[in-house]
């Protein structure tokens, strides 16, 4: 690391590492509060990039971790690329996109920083989780929160809402590996975070959400070793036994459950028209127009017109034409077709990779880093199944900032480790 460099970042570091942790801390309680986190920090590292222009090893990341870039950058660019080919326009399409590629010089900043100094992001999740948990009281309808009344925040729906709290939730746990000083401290407020953020999930009714749970867990696992010994599989078995009971046994769990078992019960009666239903009448349309553009899709942002074509022609319901799929696997084959599912793996790989090679590192800080990143990767995953993660801004933006931190904590633990190792 040249002179310019570590001038420039020892200038910084102060003030760049809180964005980090104030991107999630705001994520839920205020409209846009982690772009401008995001945004401040892009400038950070713009500027870092032109200061250190000349120095090829600032730049390393990029290339050392390829798939992340790639990952990183190629949705953009076949978005970009399909408006000209497809003859159509639409730049706003390039929005929630452009911030995972705007994440790169970010990510190439935050390596630069210690690592100790990035962990503070672990705090900053529980935060956001238990800031999440206020609107239970702030926002509270006149009938308290009900399948009618799901709990939100004015400017985000029930469904990333409580996916999001709940990730928040968990992020606590995974990152209380970091939490050295202070532990007794650190374990009580992200305990309290967990059950806060599990909490909102609860009341949100987001029921595709909580499919991540025992995948959430079964890292958790990992990342604290509950599987090294037959005897801490049977105590964490029975502990998570419990817990399983315990929240089946609640009214709202059962009922969300009844819903869906319902609606498949109706189903199989002729009735396609519920709420279950209606989506995988979405799906299948989906598949419909996939097969008739393979290639290249409809056009990201022209699926609402696509559906209302079909349904013009007698071909799907009317009560389906929506602008998207509700899970971002079939928006992307009907978008943007193979292109669209082959950049989409892409971005599960890339985002996944580095994090499922360091998740039984040795060292604390790398493995409690890589088990959060894959939380994060394997939520986009998971929440995907049955909604557009990849489409609100404020979900995007939370997804990549998070990434490019996490990922940022291991390439600067193993530079560290590597100097002490040297000297």
């Amino acid at each position: 690391m040249n002179h310019d460099t570590t001038t420039y970042l020892r200038r910084l570091a102060p003030i760049v590492t809180l964005l980090p942790a104030l991107g999630p801390a705001t994520n839920l309680v205020w409209r846009g509060g982690t772009g401008y986190c995001f945004f401040l920090l892009l400038a950070f590292a713009l500027h870092g990039a032109y200061v250190n222009r000349h120095d090829r090893s600032y730049f390393a990341p990029w290339r050392e971790y390829r798939w992340y870039t790639a990952a990183m950058l190629v949705p953009l660019v076949v978005v970009v690329f399909q408006q000209p080919l497809l003859g159509y326009w639409a730049p706003h399409q390039f929005d929630a996109l452009s911030r995972l590629t705007l994440a790169l010089p970010i990510f190439l900043l935050l390596s630069r920083l210690p690592s100790r100094r990035l962990t503070v992001i672990g705090w900053g999740c529980a935060l956001g989780a238990l800031a999440a948990s206020a609107w239970v009281f702030v926002d509270r309808p006149p009938g308290g929160w009900n399948d009618t009344e799901r709990l939100s925040n004015y400017y985000t729906n029930a469904i990333p809402f409580g996916d999001t709290a709940l990730l928040f939730a968990f992020l606590s746990v995974f990152t209380f590996g970091w939490d050295r000083k202070a532990r007794p401290l650190a374990l009580i407020v992200k305990l309290a975070a967990l059950v806060a953020g599990g909490f909102v999930s609860y009341l949100s009714g987001t029921r595709g959400g909580w499919i991540a749970v025992p995948v959430f867990a079964l890292l958790l696992g990992v990342q604290y070793g509950w599987f090294s010994h037959w005897k801490r599989v049977v105590v964490t078995l029975v502990l998570l036994a419990a817990a399983a009971g315990a929240l089946f046994s609640t009214s709202g769990i059962r009922h969300r459950i009844a819903d869906a078992g319902s609606d498949f019960s109706l189903m199989q009666r002729g009735d396609k028209d519920t709420s279950v239903g209606l989506r995988l009448q979405l799906w299948n349309a989906s598949v419909t127009l996939f097969e008739r553009h393979p290639v290249y899709g409809v056009g990201k942002g022209h699926l609402e017109q696509a559906l209302g074509d079909l349904a013009r022609h007698g071909e799907a319901s009317q009560q389906i034409v929506n602008e998207r799929a509700h899970s971002d696997f079939f928006s992307a084959i009907a978008e943007m077709g193979a292109m669209g599912a082959a950049t989409l793996l892409l971005l599960y790989f890339g985002t996944s990779v580095y994090f499922w090679r360091a998740c039984r590192d040795a060292d604390t800080v790398i493995r409690t880093a890589a088990c959060s990143g894959l939380a994060v990767s394997l939520s986009t995953i998971l929440f995907g199944l049955t909604i557009d993660v990849l489409v609100p801004i404020q979900v995007v933006v939370l997804i990549a900032l998070l990434t490019a931190t996490f990922l940022a904590i291991i390439v600067s633990r193993k530079r560290e480790l590597a100097g002490a190792a040297a000297a």
